[in-house]
């Protein structure tokens, strides 16, 4: 992962840096992630790793949190934990992780007074933090794509209100390519083509088409599929 000394300097003016943010995470279990219903699931996934893997790009700081992990909504996605390893998320019992006192003192702990945030479900563990967050001094932008909720309405509602609180609605690649921002910063430019490549669907393969039919490259290569051995 590039060190953020190492990463060329972006301006700021408002906008989301390498430098003035972290990325929380919450609640990506499988209990919430069943009750979902206004997104596509699997998409949901795609986009939450992708934001993880864009914050370990950058050096972003991220803190992962989870509720109630034995008693009702399970492990954080194994998908997502094996793209920041060495992650150990916060365990909750509230709903809302603002209410949280180690949960708050990681966010403060990174010294960032903006937050980009993703969870489940919207209405409550995305909107609850992020109303109060916003009243105790803090810049929240709502990874939209990276949310979900039981319904349509329920989203929707939450992201209204969010919104009207002062919070900032975003996308994963948004985030992503915010933080890149131009694409002579060589020292973060093929893993973000990488990420397009592996998660962003038409763009990606868009890129790889220009690499290979325009510019001659030979084809991406990715490791070979091993089939997982059977458990004894």
């Amino acid at each position: 992962m590039p060190q953020k000394s190492s990463l060329a300097k972006r301006s700021e003016k408002g906008l989301l840096t390498p430098d003035n943010c972290v990325v929380a995470m919450i609640d990506l279990q499988p209990q919430m992630l069943f009750g979902v219903s206004n997104f596509d699931r699997q998409t949901v996934i795609n986009n939450n790793i992708l934001l993880a893997k864009a914050a370990k790009i950058f050096g972003v700081p991220l803190v992962l949190s989870t509720v109630e992990s034995k008693a009702f909504s399970g492990n954080t996605w194994p998908q997502l934990l094996a793209a920041i390893p060495g992650a150990a998320p916060i365990e909750r019992s509230s709903m809302n992780s603002w209410d949280d006192a180690n949960f708050v003192a990681a966010i403060q702990k990174t010294g960032k007074k903006k937050i980009v945030l993703a969870g489940l479900w919207t209405e409550t563990c995305v909107a609850l933090p992020t109303v109060q967050a916003i009243h105790d001094g803090y810049e929240v932008y709502v990874v939209e794509d990276c949310c979900g909720d039981v319904s349509a309405l329920s989203h929707d509602n939450a992201m209204k209100r969010v919104i009207q609180a002062g919070a900032k609605p975003v996308t994963a690649l948004s985030v992503t390519l915010e933080w890149q921002r131009d694409w002579a910063h060589r020292d973060t430019y093929d893993a973000v083509m990488d990420l397009a490549k592996t998660h962003c669907g038409a763009y990606g393969i868009g890129v790889e088409y220009a690499y290979t039919m325009v510019h001659g490259a030979p084809p991406t290569k990715y490791p070979d599929y091993v089939v997982p051995a059977p458990h004894q």
